[in-house]
Parts: C-alpha cells; structure tokens; sequence
C-alpha cells in the first residue's frame, strides 16, 4: 500500500470519527449570533451558533443534518475556532477556502489538525460546498455582527 492511500484511509477514518461522533453538536443557551444556512444542491442545513464576547469567540455549536462532509467540518471548525478572536476565525476561514480551492495557503500559523483531512474533498467539486457550508456561516455571522 503507497503512503498515499494510507493517508487517504487516515483522513477518512478522522472524517467517519467527526461525523459519528460530533464535536461541539447542541444548541448554545447563550449565543451571542446565530446563522442559518443551506446547500439547495444536496440539502445539507446548519444552525451555527456562537457566543462573542470582547471580540473572541468562546463557544460554538450547531445543529443541522447533512452528509458526512458538512458536518464533520462543522464539527472541526467549531473545535478550531472556539477561544478565537474573532479576526483569528475569519483568517481561519480564508485559509480554509483557499485549501478547498486547491490554493496556496499560510499553514505555519495555525495547526489545522484535524482539518487537513477534508483535503481530499478538492478532488471531488461537487462537494466542496459541503465542506464549506459551516465556515460561510461563521463569516457570514460574524460579518454581521461586526456591521451592527
């Protein structure tokens, strides 16, 4: 077996492991800023929900229902942003987006952890959406919240 089929096999097991076993899964009693959003294209739906407070973000949970792409990368981003500042999490989220994009990406920063196994999902366009549905929410909450 070529190392990189067992990596292959390493990221989809830590995929399977997000998707059965969520992170950060529940409602969020308290928060500050709630998204909704959805993926008409294969119907995966999020509820992110995320307390702000002095600028950093220290908690975030969601609900929704989806492949397991979506939610397991919801369930990693709310694990990565969670005592973030909030400038943090939306670099995060660029970073992000330009590893979906097949793009170069600063990853000396951050240690994107459990993240990097959602690499593979560039090979497969169609769902890149997928993988990315809770990261926009997160920009686009938090987005929203700077604005008011």
């Amino acid at each position: 077996m070529s190392s990189h089929s067992n990596l292959d096999t390493l990221y989809r097991q830590v995929i399977m492991d997000h998707y059965k076993n969520p992170r950060n899964r529940g409602e969020l009693e308290d928060q500050t800023l709630h998204v909704n959003m959805n993926n008409p294209t294969c119907g995966d739906r999020i509820q992110l929900q995320l307390k702000v407070e002095d600028d950093k973000i220290s908690d975030a949970r969601f609900v929704g229902e989806g492949c397991s792409i979506s939610l397991s990368s919801a369930s990693m981003m709310t694990e990565i942003v969670k005592e973030k500042s909030v400038d943090d999490a939306l670099e995060l989220a660029d970073i992000f987006s330009k590893m979906m994009l097949g793009q170069e990406y600063d990853d000396e920063k951050y240690d994107l952890g459990d993240i990097e196994a959602l690499q593979g999902v560039t090979k497969f366009p169609a769902r890149i959406k997928c993988a990315t549905l809770a990261w926009k929410a997160m920009e686009k909450g938090l987005d929203e919240e700077e604005d008011n």
